[in-house]
């Protein structure tokens, strides 16, 4: 387990804490304080990955968010697995277990690969979009080879063993990101009395500071972090949030933040003193008077030959890799750079007692202070120069440095080769915008640093500090810093208190010159592939092509080439990206701009999404009064919305047909007893209530009387049913709707919509009591017998007419009476306060014995009322049928004075066709056969493949009172075919033969329901 790359001194790791890892099955030692990045790279691990087109091999690029290769599948048991983790943020502890996402039968040998050395032509930007189209029928292989080959990590099948949380907070000011601009914010807002919140996804606070190599009043730069650190601790009104991404920037100065509480730990959450399982993850959400962003920058690469074989990586990682964790990914470099701050790594690797072989530096007459020393030391500096091609397959063996003309795109010389095995460049530094994008804010180009910076934050309150708005010399940096913190308290209602800040020691820096492409001998299309996004094998080349085929839009040439996409999110390609299609369309990268950043910044697990909101405090199960009976009793369940429904009571020997046949036949011959307490309910009330019903409703509810009851349907603007349901008049003013019980909470979030919304003047209010009332539905002939025994309430059918309601005690309780009925039978619906509920339902069950009371579960509710052809909203419709198409025109009030929501829908051209799909009943010729639901139906068996649809089974059942099966459908046209046949084709070959008939199959005048 030797670790082949690790220096022998140096870096921020515990020498003494090693731990062993494994990857890709082979063991690994490393030590605390690494990332799974660094100690794959101490033990000289080159590939980690395979690309997601090409199959090319791929190793780490970069030591931070940026990382576009190395998005690796951690976890060792099922239950663990954790996809897309960047090993660059992933701490090592001991045992952790990490695999590649792709390559087979290995990551170092895969067969794939030979797609890298031919791809380039097979498979250009939109390969996907013109190939993978016909046939029609072989889809499903497609996708299921394309998403294996794409390299994505997979979710696990098992239960997550973690607790995740969410955590609310408020704060006077929110810095994100704890680098040196951070840190100076921090100080300023925290001397000054504020609330502060200081949050960076990194292990530890510092950011650059954590590596750098310059010096604060004489001191290394890592001394004042400490001591800045030490002061932000001792202020009672800082919070702290290491391993803490702000990944969304929302409206109101709403921020998310998803903190990584114990992912550094081991792959299950440790036990508290408590012995419970800790806290894997938590989301802060935050509501800020003021933000500071000080997101810092990302430094950019360069774009040659082959810069993605493994050995190619960023400047600033290299010198994060050796400075910080002692890692040294190779003996021999080359740098290419259009700018000074890179001559850092040469530096460090000079430090390390490691050999430079040559920097190849784009501008003719570099003059920094950085440059000079690394004249003193004998580096060879080749200006004018850059790495035009990188050799090697597995790893880098050798770099091709020529001389360049950045502004003709040209390479001027034959140019020599180099052996080395480390290629390092920088193209300059790029502020992370994301977070200032997130509200829509457009960057703005700044052609004195070659890059994006925020754009005016419009209604965000908030202050960009740092590299993110174009400042990078540390001084200035703290500074800076220092300054937006101070504003950002003082804007909170808090007085300025300045500090003393550390002075940075002054160094000369020259000019960058603009490098997004460095040129080839061959033209860009010829050329070997120069990679833009690593991560999704986006190429210079592909680039030029879409602009070439119309794709002259910044988003659209994302999309066309998948720039930008995947976890990366564009941080390493995307501004080399559009200034090459800039360049290919001859306009300027401003005229260009950028692609809309979108949270999350980075990844965020589900877990931290869902938080505590899972099992049953995401979907609680809801029971009615009578569950303990219904258990009691043996009864089946079934869940509808989130109510546990009896689904049928099964006596001894039967199944499910036997029972329901038997709950059918009793309600139709003599009584039955539904628990029907499910249904929703919503008190309305208010001067305006009558008014605001005929809105919502189709039909007219202005001369509905009081104690009368009325069936409505409701329809959304496209004139589509969405719900229905009966409403009672309790008073002038005072109604009680009920809706389906899978669509109660939707419907009063619906009407509070439009009260709200559109109808603010009106005086209606609207209550929930569906737990508040009790309903026990009897029906069938001896329902009247039945409830005169165990109530005071005048039955007579004059008296009580149907489609009515009245008041008085059942069972000696208070109760609501309605009787109305979705059974077709004769039906009451009594309605108790909740609490005492049980009580009445076994009085009714004890003198119900002598009626032949039968409970009956929702199965045998759906039967009866397909006999009747009463509609289940969300079954027989599916939000694509009006009212007509429900041969429910009787049902809409087509000379109400106020348009109701949905007239204009219901009134389009195509809402008027005679071929619409409508509503109709069918019988299967054999009656011993039943319909399928969701069976598709066609009018003649003798078409071609794909044959034309014309409808589908939307209920079937077999009916114990009619003697046969039967079924509702939509059929187009179907209303005006009775008689006609349809044909249902099933999966294996079979054909079921039926005939269109009315809807209503029992009791078509409603006799028996209105005895």
């Amino acid at each position: 387990m030797s670790q082949v790359n690790r220096l022998p001194t140096g870096g921020r790791i515990d020498r003494n804490q090693p731990l062993t890892f494994s990857f890709n099955g082979q063991t690994y030692q490393g030590y605390a304080g690494d990332t799974l990045a660094a100690a794959l790279l101490a033990n000289g691990v080159d590939i980690v990955g395979r690309s997601f087109k090409y199959s090319r091999p791929r190793g780490i690029v970069a030591a931070g968010a940026e990382e576009p290769n190395a998005v690796l599948q951690i976890g060792s048991c099922e239950a663990a697995q954790v996809p897309n983790v960047r090993a660059t943020q992933q701490a090592l502890y001991a045992g952790l277990v990490a695999s590649s996402t792709n390559g087979w039968p290995s990551v170092n040998n895969d067969v794939m690969g030979i797609l890298g050395k031919v791809g380039g032509k097979m498979m250009p930007p939109g390969f996907y979009y013109k190939t993978f189209m016909y046939p029609q029928n072989l889809w499903l292989t497609y996708e299921k080879y394309i998403r294996k080959a794409a390299g994505l990590g997979r979710s696990p099948t098992e239960n997550d063993p973690d607790l995740y949380d969410h955590m609310n907070q408020h704060c006077d000011v929110l810095v994100v990101g704890a680098g040196p601009a951070g840190l100076a914010a921090a100080l300023a807002a925290g001397r000054s009395g504020a609330r502060v919140i200081l949050a960076d996804e990194q292990e530890e606070f510092g950011g650059s500071l954590l590596d750098s190599r310059e010096s604060l009043d004489g001191r290394p730069a890592a001394d004042w972090l400490a001591k800045a650190l030490d002061e932000l601790r001792q202020m009672p009104e800082v919070i702290l949030l290491p391993r803490a991404t702000v990944n969304g920037y929302h409206d109101h100065n709403f921020l998310t933040i998803h903190q990584r509480l114990t992912d550094h730990l081991g792959e299950v959450a440790p036990l508290d003193v408590a012995g419970q399982r800790a806290i894997r993850q938590r989301m802060h959400r935050v509501r800020a008077k003021r933000v500071v962003l000080a997101t810092g920058a990302h430094e950019r690469p360069l774009v040659y030959a082959n810069n993605d074989v493994p050995g190619n990586m960023l400047a600033g990682a290299v010198s994060t890799y050796v400075r910080r964790y002692g890692v040294a990914p190779g003996r021999r470099l080359v740098l290419s750079t259009s700018n000074d701050y890179a001559y850092r790594v040469v530096l460090d690797w000079l430090d390390a007692g490691l050999e430079v072989v040559a920097v190849a530096d784009a501008r003719t007459n570099p003059q920094g202070t950085w440059v000079e020393e690394a004249r003193r030391r004998g580096v060879r500096i080749c200006t004018g120069s850059a790495v035009v091609e990188a050799s090697g397959s597995k790893h880098v063996t050798g770099a091709r440095i020529c001389a360049i003309d950045p502004q003709g795109h040209k390479v001027a010389s034959p140019g020599e080769r180099l052996d080395c095995d480390l290629i390092v460049s920088s193209g300059g530094y790029s502020p992370v915008v994301h977070l200032a994008s997130h509200l829509g804010g457009k960057p703005v180009w700044r052609e004195d640093i070659l890059a994006f910076v925020p754009g005016e934050g419009g209604f965000q309150k908030r202050i960009c500090t740092g590299a993110v708005n174009g400042v990078f010399g540390l001084g200035e940096v703290l500074a800076d810093g220092y300054d937006a913190g101070a504003a950002a308290a003082v804007e909170a209602g808090f007085k300025r208190v300045d500090g003393s800040l550390p002075k940075a020691e002054k160094r000369n820096e020259g000019e960058s010159v603009a490098l997004f492409l460095v040129p080839h001998d061959k033209p860009t299309s010829r050329a070997p592939k120069q990679f833009v996004d690593l991560q999704n094998d986006v190429t210079a080349a592909g680039i030029e092509l879409a602009t070439r085929e119309g794709f002259e839009s910044v988003e659209h040439v994302k999309r066309y080439t998948a720039l930008g996409f995947g976890t990366d999110q564009g941080k390493l390609g995307n501004i080399n990206g559009l200034a090459i299609a800039a360049c290919s369309l001859g306009i300027s990268i401003p005229q260009m701009g950028t692609t809309m950043f979108r949270p999350n910044y980075t990844p965020v697990t589900f877990g931290a999404v869902a938080g505590r909101h899972c099992g049953p405090l995401f979907e609680p199960k809801r029971y009615t009064a009578m569950h303990r009976w219904h258990l009691e009793s043996g009864a089946e369940f079934e869940d509808v919305g989130q109510w546990k429904r009896p689904w049928y009571f099964p006596k001894a020997g039967e199944d499910l047909h036997a029972a329901v046949a038997r709950e059918c036949l009793a309600v139709r011959n003599a009584v039955g007893i539904l628990d029907a307490s499910t249904l929703g309910k919503i008190d309305i009330q208010g001067p305006d209530a009558r008014e605001f019903l005929n809105r919502v409703y189709t039909n007219a509810w202005t001369k509905l009387d009081v104690g009368k009851a009325r069936y409505g349907l409701m329809c959304h603007e496209d004139g589509m049913v969405f719900d229905d349901g009966v409403t009672a008049c309790l008073g002038d003013d005072h109604f009680l709707m009920t809706t389906t019980t899978g669509g109660a909470a939707r419907v009063l979030e619906w009407l509070e919509l439009y009260h709200q919304t559109e109808w603010p003047e009106l005086k209606v209010y609207f209550t929930s009591v569906t737990d508040h009332w009790a309903t026990m539905t009897l029906s069938g002939p001896n329902s009247r017998k039945l409830l005169a025994e165990v109530t005071d309430i005048d039955l007579d059918k004059d008296a009580f007419p149907f489609m009515s309601w009245k008041e008085g005690l059942v069972g000696g309780v208070p109760a609501r009476v309605f009787r109305i009925s979705f059974t077709g039978e004769l039906s009451y619906e009594v309605n108790v306060q909740a609490d005492y509920a049980m009580g009445v339902w076994e009085k009714l069950i004890e003198a119900g014995k002598k009626y032949g009371l039968t409970p009956y579960g929702t199965e045998t509710m759906h039967v009866l009322r397909a006999e009747k052809g009463f509609i289940i909203v969300g079954q027989d419709t599916d939000g694509s049928v009006t009212p007509d198409d429900l041969n429910m025109g009787w049902c809409v009030g087509r000379t109400k004075p106020f348009s109701w929501i949905g007239r204009r829908g219901m009134n389009r051209e195509d809402c008027l066709r005679e071929d619409r799909k409508q509503l109709v009943g069918l019988k299967p010729v054999n009656p011993a056969q039943v319909l399928p639901e969701g069976a598709q139906l066609l009018f003649d068996t003798q078409q071609s493949i794909p044959m034309k649809m014309v409808g589908h089974v939307t209920s079937s059942y077999r009916s114990a009172a009619l003697g046969c099966s039967f079924a509702l459908a939509l059929v187009k046209g179907g209303l005006k075919r009775m008689g006609e046949r349809v044909f249902a084709p099933l999966a294996d070959g079979s054909v079921i033969e039926a005939e269109i008939c009315s809807s209503v199959f029992y009791d078509p005048k409603g006799d028996r329901q209105n005895v």
